[in-house]
């Protein structure tokens, strides 16, 4: 009787301390990704908020100190000269207008594109959507910049698409197409399309066969049921999908200043030019402060959808 005590009781106690060392597991995973999300967010953040309350100086670095000690007192110094000085110039207010312009307009182009695409692949067979998705994926496993230099060869005016339509007669003469807004466009549905299908394919994926036969059962017509069920069913996907468009589209620098010829600067290229050019790293530092709580709008907007 002692000795099936005793057994009971070691593993009792091995127990323990495995379910010990599994709370500790779990402490340590979750730990992770914070350490990533403070070395590589939230510490790079802090530079940059810093810099963006200094001055600029012909010095290295290129900017002063917020911090000043003398006589044994610590002084610190803010300037919001920076802040100022972006909303009292035009310049930077319309690559601001610009930029979130061409990201809302690239983004809705997406929408209109990747939702049907990701709607027909959801109603192949399985053995199709896997040779689609890997479709869809195989132009990001070559180089982003080794694309967009492919588009410039295409667009140009003695590019593949000039010499399609003047063989067949359709123009006269070779179109203007790079360096134009509408290349801009081109380029970032091209490469963001992928960010607004995969979401909504996975939300589309996920839904329940059941519902649309019992809608059919009641009398519900295709389209109806699409406009009733299906699309607020994938909100989630297609809110996810605009938000993995819209937000690197706003800070893109390559396609505008490839495709688009840097005729309407973004705030992407803006923030090139102010950084590496002029040398002006506290406005650069404004600029990307004032791009980022922009940006959370949307996320928190997201996150209040989500929470229902």
């Amino acid at each position: 009787m002692n000795q099936t005590y005793h057994l009971i009781k070691d593993i009792i106690h091995k127990f323990e301390i495995k379910k010990k060392l599994n709370i500790q597991d779990k402490k340590l995973i979750i730990a992770i990704p914070y350490f990533w999300f403070t070395l590589f967010f939230l510490f790079p953040f802090f530079i940059i908020l810093r810099i963006s309350f200094s001055e600029t100086q012909i010095a290295s670095p290129p900017y002063t100190s917020i911090l000043d000690y003398k006589d044994k007192i610590l002084t610190i110094i803010l300037s919001v000269e920076n802040y100022l000085e972006i909303f009292a110039d035009d310049y930077y207010l319309q690559a601001f207008w610009q930029s979130l312009k061409t990201a809302f307009g690239a983004t809705i182009l997406c929408l209109l594109i990747g939702y049907p695409m990701a709607y027909r692949m959801v109603t192949t067979p399985n053995k199709i959507q896997k040779l689609l998705i890997i479709l869809i994926m195989l132009p990001s496993w070559i180089s982003f910049l080794i694309r967009i230099y492919a588009w410039m060869g295409i667009l140009k005016k003695t590019g593949m698409i000039n010499s399609i339509l003047l063989k067949f007669s359709l123009i006269s003469e070779p179109l203007n197409i790079l360096g134009t807004q509408f290349a801009v466009y081109l380029g970032l549905v091209y490469a963001y399309l992928p960010f607004m299908i995969l979401p909504i394919f996975v939300n589309l994926s996920r839904h329940d066969p059941l519902i649309y036969e019992a809608a059919s059962d009641l009398g519900s017509k295709p389209f109806s049921t699409f406009w009733r069920i299906t699309l607020p069913l994938s909100q989630t996907g297609v809110i996810s999908g605009c938000l993995l468009v819209f937000i690197p589209c706003v800070g893109e620098y390559v396609i505008p200043e490839l495709l688009g010829g840097g005729s309407n600067p973004m705030i992407g290229s803006v923030i090139w030019q102010e950084f590496f050019n002029n040398r002006n790293w506290p406005i650069t530092s404004a600029i990307s402060i004032l791009m980022l709580i922009i940006l959370l709008l949307p996320i928190i907007i997201f996150n209040k959808k989500t929470r229902i």
